[in-house]
């Protein structure tokens, strides 16, 4: 607001005077001349993007894809074939070294990614770990002494306040990798998405935007008058596709917490304390919940089982934040970390109960795991399993992680559980590797949970 004052208290001068102030401009030198019209052009914004452009990149990635054949060539005999599909982003640089953070959706199923700075120098990177839920990712290049995005904090946002948009939208298509620029303001902070975005993330309590985001944007950093990051552009809500002033971005806080997981470790821990809330029908739909989170189950020997929580608890607060509704409890756990204890507060008959409550891994982080088929990566089912995915089934194999392949051909899932292979029940993940083996070759008929429904799938061992 004192930018705009200023200028028009000049405006103003400079109107008054008239043709003196014009003569005046004229006796001046050309270096004071282009000196006093670059200051009186500088603002707060372009301050800030000064500041913070020299350490966004664009992120280039190649996604091989399976094609079918078409009808001519499956009249003889053709089969589906692949493709090299490009893929474009931003991100920006953390560390010196060469340590980006960008979208975890940016490089997604990539076989191989590339990074270009600002002035057009191209590295290939390498993925140092990629978190989905928060959709965010950290990869890394060789080189040093790179410029270094200053991160700001999110925790203070006022709404109203400049935010600017820096990224590469369109990428390589603009025939240059110098960052584009948008600016507008925090349209609001703790925005819940309840409907599906770009990325397969949870997207709750997201910066609010009205600064453009387009495709490309994706992954870049999202600026404060400071010249500080507060958040990563990460989505955008829009019936056409374009920006339509609703651009929403994760907070830097949160990111921040999540590069330094994926740096230490290769993946993030998933705070856990054993409740599943219960999602009303207003909350479903968008309109204004209840106020507190009701507590729906609670698995048998979790952390919240411990500290005495209880299906019908009503949770108002943890830490210093106000919960109204499921979407802001599910906010609050991607910023507690696993190991610290929590302070919440519970009502329960009409009274405000403090507990405290020690967060935990996800049960099935520390759970036996095999690797079948070269493909399918699975967990043995247990009972703090059962009740965190609300999983029917007493016993059988959680799938993990599937291929492409199997996924296309197979039709398993993440989270599908694997209950009877032909006639033999599955009791836990070892199994289904001695049940596959005694089978041998032939067709193997595969029975799996899911959604509370059992379908089975058939295919060929060779």
């Amino acid at each position: 607001m004192r930018i705009g004052i200023a200028l028009s208290a000049a405006a103003a001068i400079v109107a008054c005077e008239g043709a003196p102030s014009s003569s005046a401009a004229q006796t001046l030198p050309s270096s004071e001349r282009t000196e006093a019209v670059s200051s009186s052009r500088r603002t707060a914004i372009t301050d800030a993007v000064a500041r913070v452009a020299p350490s966004v990149v664009t992120v280039q990635t190649e996604v091989i894809e399976h094609v079918a054949a078409d009808v001519f060539e499956q009249f003889f005999g053709g089969r589906s074939g692949q493709r090299a599909a490009a893929g474009l982003g931003s991100g920006f640089i953390i560390r010196s070294d060469g340590t980006i953070v960008t979208n975890a959706h940016v490089i997604s199923g990539a076989t191989k990614i590339s990074v270009a700075l600002r002035d057009g120098t191209t590295y290939p990177a390498k993925l140092l770990g990629s978190d989905e839920t928060n959709d965010l990712a950290v990869i890394k290049i060789d080189a040093k002494n790179l410029p270094v995005a200053p991160l700001g904090n999110s925790s203070n946002l006022i709404v109203g306040e400049w935010a600017i948009a820096i990224g590469n939208p369109y990428g390589f298509l603009l025939a240059n990798t110098e960052p584009s620029v948008t600016a507008g303001v925090v349209s609001g902070t703790g925005r819940n998405l309840a409907t599906e975005s770009e990325g397969s993330g949870v997207y709750v309590d997201m910066i609010q935007t009205d600064a453009s985001i387009n495709p490309g944007n994706s992954g870049g950093p999202l600026v404060n008058a400071a010249g500080e990051v507060i958040g990563v552009n990460s989505s955008i809500f829009s019936p056409s596709g374009g920006s339509i002033g609703l651009g929403f971005a994760i907070p830097i806080n949160r990111a921040k917490r999540v590069a330094e997981d994926l740096l230490a470790h290769g993946v993030v821990r998933r705070p856990w304390i054993g409740i599943q809330p219960q999602l009303t029908p207003r909350t479903v739909t968008g309109e204004s919940p209840r106020s507190g989170v009701v507590v729906a189950s609670v698995v048998p020997g979790s952390p919240a089982a411990q500290a005495g929580i209880r299906p019908g608890d009503v949770l108002i607060r943890s830490r210093e934040r106000v919960l109204h509704n499921a979407y802001d409890w599910f906010a609050e756990l991607l910023e507690l970390r696993v190991g610290e204890r929590v302070n919440l507060t519970i009502r329960r008959d009409g009274r405000d109960i403090p507990v405290e409550v020690q967060v935990a891994d996800l049960p099935d982080v520390n759970a036996p795991r095999v690797t079948v088929l070269s493909e399918i990566e699975l967990i043995s089912l247990t009972p703090a399993i059962r009740g965190e995915r609300q999983i029917r089934s007493v016993q059988g194999a959680l799938v993990g992680k599937v291929s492409d392949r199997v996924r296309n051909q197979i039709g398993l899932e993440p989270g599908d559980v694997i209950v009877q292979i032909n006639r033999t029940p599955v009791t836990d993940a070892q199994s289904v590797e001695r049940i596959l083996n005694a089978y041998g070759r032939g067709v193997i008929r595969l029975y799996f949970e899911r959604g509370g429904q059992i379908y089975s799938t058939e295919f060929g061992l060779q």
